[in-house]
């Protein structure tokens, strides 16, 4: 008798240990899903870095600074191979050279928002946000006559909240993934291989018309490219305007 009854509550306790095994299994299945759906809510939103294509088209853009201008010589180059290219301009630039800016607009290159003042925006309000956006805006516009759609942020530097506010001026956020880093001046050989070492189809290139060997590289680097075939285009003639997708390298993909 007293033997049944030891099993019976052995029995008992390996189906309450099976119960609660499989509750904790279920548990788990059930937050582990709700992790996931959380982690793919709150995916990072990323600009536009480059664009998958099967044509050899690529993208020259310059962000203008403060310091030595080759503007004019940059153009120069541009014109000589008959290269459009974009251009990010800075509110407080087009104040100082507004002459440059009507002679970039004028000669059919594209202008982009680089901001008014160039701060990080991962570190500005709503209302900054929007008021540097805006402020560049009507300073472009006044000197160019033209509305911008398209931003780059300064430094590059953003986040997902910054990401989706400059989105909803109606503005597309444009980074790169071909850098010269022409900025630190290291020479024109470095750049350009540098620049070189990264084309792909759909890749966009980063200048600065302040770098010192910056024309020179642009030269050597649009001889280079051209010899092999590569097209290239103002960045709203590359990009796709809807029906896309960006990948985690920031990759615009049609869908």
């Amino acid at each position: 008798m007293h033997i049944i009854i030891i099993k019976r509550s052995l029995i008992k306790k390996t189906l309450i240990g099976i119960a609660i095994l499989i509750l904790a299994i279920i548990t788990i299945l059930i937050i582990g899903k709700n992790v996931k759906s959380t982690f793919l809510f709150q995916k990072k939103i990323i600009p536009i870095y480059s664009v998958e294509t099967q044509n050899k088209n690529i993208a020259i853009t310059f962000d203008t600074s403060w310091g030595v201008d080759n503007t004019k010589k940059i153009l120069d180059v541009l014109k000589k191979y008959d290269v459009k290219a974009t251009f990010f301009l800075i509110g407080k630039w087009v104040e100082q050279y507004p002459e440059d800016a009507k002679l970039i607009a004028g000669m059919g290159h594209e202008i982009g928002n680089h901001s008014d003042n160039h701060g990080d925006f991962t570190k500005l309000s709503k209302e900054q946000i929007i008021r540097e956006i805006d402020s560049a805006d009507a300073k472009i516009m006044g000197v160019t006559g033209i509305k911008t759609s398209l931003f780059r942020f300064p430094e590059g530097t953003y986040n997902s909240n910054s990401v989706k506010l400059v989105e909803d001026t109606n503005h597309k956020c444009i980074q790169w993934d071909a850098d010269s880093i022409d900025w630190k001046n290291e020479g024109y050989d470095i750049e350009y291989n540098r620049v070189i070492k990264n084309i792909k189809k759909g890749s966009i290139i980063l200048f600065h018309n302040s770098g010192k060997y910056t024309p020179q590289t642009l030269d050597m680097v649009i001889n280079k490219l051209k010899s092999e075939g590569y097209r290239f285009l103002k960045v709203s003639d590359l990009i796709y305007k809807d029906n896309y997708i960006i990948d985690e390298s920031g990759r615009q993909i049609k869908k």
